[in-house]
Formats: C-alpha cells, structure tokens, sequence
C-alpha cells in the first residue's frame, strides 16, 4: 500500500524536509505542498489524498480549523513548533504529532503508524462494501449495496433511490424509514425532501450540495447537520 500525501506548512524549511524524508519512504508518495492553508483547503477538497502532514499554527488558519474544513478527511499527521498544541491534534483523532525540528526517526514512525491506521480502515471498509438494504420496487424485494446509493429523494409516501448512472428505484416507504436502515456516520439529512451518502459529496457551497450526479439544495433547518456529518 502506497499513501497519497500533502503536506501543509507556512515554513519553507519544514516543507522541504518533508519532501525529502518523504523521498526515503517508499510507503508514502507527496503529491503537493502547500504553504498557506487556504490553498491547501481547496486543493484537498477537489483532489482527496490519503494521508495529510499538517502544521498546526499557521498565520492564515490554524491547521484544527484546516482539518474541520476538509470534505474528504485524510490521515493527519500534524506538525509543531510548540509541543501544547500537540493535545488538540489528539482530539481531532491525529495520527501522531510530530515536534520540529521533525527528526528522519520520528517522522518514519509516524509514517508507520498511518500505514498501520491506512490498512485497518481498507479491511473494515472491504467488509462495509457488502452491506446492503432491501426494498420494495415493482412487486419485487430489490437489493441495494449502500456504497452505491448517491442520494435518496422524498415523493411523500414513495422514495427515489439515486444509484449512480441507473435509472432511480422507485419504493413505497418513507424518507424516515429508509434513513433508519443507513449508517449514521455516512448518510445525512439535508433537507426535507433528500438524504445524502456523504461518501459521494463532490462540493458544497453556501445552500447546495454538488453530488455525483446532481446539485441538491441544503435546507436552513439542515444546514448543521451537514457540516457536522462531514467532520466526522
């Protein structure tokens, strides 16, 4: 397994030590620095990686608040000048913390762990890959792999299952009631009338969610929920 990473830092010289203790270790491969998070924000939001070394202060925004922003949420390595702040990446569930100046030794190790971290989710998420929901559709009990549900849209009583590039499964039971057969930390309400599976969020913006397929609006009373289901 070989690890995406980006690194994100406002000191040149820690960038480029990243770089080059990068080049050692054939598990991870460094896609782009950044030394200002704002860039880094955007570029993490249209192209996911696997794995992030981030410098907690930074001048532009601290890298706590970078990493809440994130849509799609990569290991994160943080890096620090000031061991106190190494309490705060713990609480975002960090992988390690790393104190500058970062030693070859230490930064290896961190490496190892988010390998380690890396493999473990790959494991569980090949079992999650089976799950799946029954539903009626035309007189039939239809089976649905969750990972391939996009959205899912009220029509009252009925919903429309969006499955990707297929036509939507049309069933006879209530938003509600599909929500309750969904993994939480996946799948969130964003308005009255649609169900999302965060997995498949390609932006958001100030009042709608871009998806794979279509633009959903985000609804006043939802609005929270969203941005709590995606800092997860």
């Amino acid at each position: 397994m070989v690890l995406k990473c980006v690194a994100i830092d406002d000191e040149p010289l820690a960038l480029q030590l990243i770089k080059t203790y990068a080049e050692r270790i054939p598990a991870i491969q460094l896609k782009e620095t950044f030394d200002d998070g704002i860039s880094g924000i955007e570029y993490l939001n249209q192209h996911p990686v696997d794995l992030l070394f981030l410098d907690i202060n930074m001048p532009d925004i601290t890298g706590i608040e970078l990493a809440s922003a994130l849509i799609h949420k990569p290991l994160i390595i943080f890096t620090t000048a000031y061991k106190q702040f190494a309490y705060e990446g713990f609480q975002l569930e960090a992988v390690d913390y790393l104190l500058k100046p970062i030693q070859f030794d230490s930064f290896s190790k961190a490496v190892q762990k988010a390998v380690a971290s890396a493999e473990f989710k790959d494991r569980s998420s090949s079992i999650q890959n089976d799950a799946a929901i029954y539903v009626h559709s035309e007189y039939r009990l239809l089976k649905i792999f969750i990972r391939e549900i996009e959205y899912i849209e009220s029509m009252e009583d009925y919903v429309r299952i969006h499955v990707g590039t297929e036509q939507p499964i049309l069933s006879l039971i209530t938003l509600k009631k599909v929500l309750e057969m969904l993994p939480l930390n996946q799948f969130v309400r964003i308005h009255r009338s649609f169900v999302i599976n965060t997995a498949r969020i390609k932006s958001i913006s100030q009042r709608k969610v871009q998806m794979q397929s279509s633009i959903l609006p985000i609804g006043d009373s939802y609005a929270s929920q969203l941005q709590l289901a995606i800092r997860q």
